[in-house]
């Protein structure tokens, strides 16, 4: 098996990345922000616009395997798994790899989707509502159970992927993209459902350095949430991987 190197593993996951981030911001900028034609409540629309976000980008990624998430990245380690993707060791520079190009990708998404919404975020009924199509915060906000409900979120996302290596066939990326779905309808509400650090961080960010007009703060205090949360959801499906039912 030829072996994949490590640019063309972080070119692969900064495109797929960048796909899922800029479907997956557009969607909510396209629910949330004034004047466009998807705006108004409908969560199931954010949710079935993520999962397919995630489709996309798993195809944009397929070199590298496909991570998008340094959930899924650290979820393959803690299982005990030989190869990130086929050609791809499990090496500190490789997990650094995959790392970098997530969030990369998350930054350079969350700027695509920017510049296709500029004008919209830009308009004065948004002002100081912008940072809710880039990055997640918690409906009501309380650290242990915010973190808590990422932690579940993320060990269902990275439990059941694990899993997925264990059906008799070839489930391919709308099983990851119904996952995503069903996830986001059950248990995004209390957070906004990160379940991916780099899909938080890259956007919150890109909010912080994009001339938005009254933006307000990038909410800096809450953004280790979705980062502890998922990576300890990650580290525990891993384990927990091992187990045999």
């Amino acid at each position: 098996m030829d072996t994949v190197g490590l640019w063309t593993v972080f070119g692969s996951e900064v495109i797929g990345t960048g796909l899922l981030i800029l479907l997956g911001v557009g969607v909510v900028a396209n629910v949330a922000l004034a004047k466009t034609f998807g705006n108004g409540p409908n969560w199931l629309l954010i949710s079935f616009g993520w999962g397919l976000a995630v489709f996309v980008g798993v195809y944009g990624a397929a070199t590298s395997g496909a991570h998008l998430n340094p959930a899924v990245t650290i979820g393959l380690w803690v299982s005990g798994a030989d190869e990130y993707a086929p050609g791809v060791d499990i090496t500190l520079a490789s997990t650094l790899t995959y790392f970098a190009g997530e969030l990369v990708g998350a930054f350079v998404g969350a700027v695509l989707a920017w510049a296709a919404y500029r004008r919209h975020y830009d308009q004065p009924e948004v002002a100081g509502t912008q940072l809710g199509t880039f990055s997640t915060g918690p409906a009501i906000k309380s650290t242990v159970d915010n973190l808590v409900t990422e932690i579940i979120a993320t060990f269902v996302l990275i439990y059941v992927i694990l899993r997925f290596g264990d059906t008799p066939g070839e489930l391919g990326p709308l099983a990851v993209a119904l996952l995503v779905v069903a996830i986001g309808a059950s248990l995004g509400g209390p957070t906004g459902y990160a379940i991916n650090p780099a899909r938080d961080l890259g956007p919150r960010i890109a909010h912080a350095l994009l001339p938005i007009k009254g933006k307000g703060g990038s909410n800096w205090g809450y953004a280790w949430v979705p980062i502890v949360g998922p990576i300890i959801g990650a580290v525990l499906a891993g384990a927990f991987s091992h187990v045999s039912i």
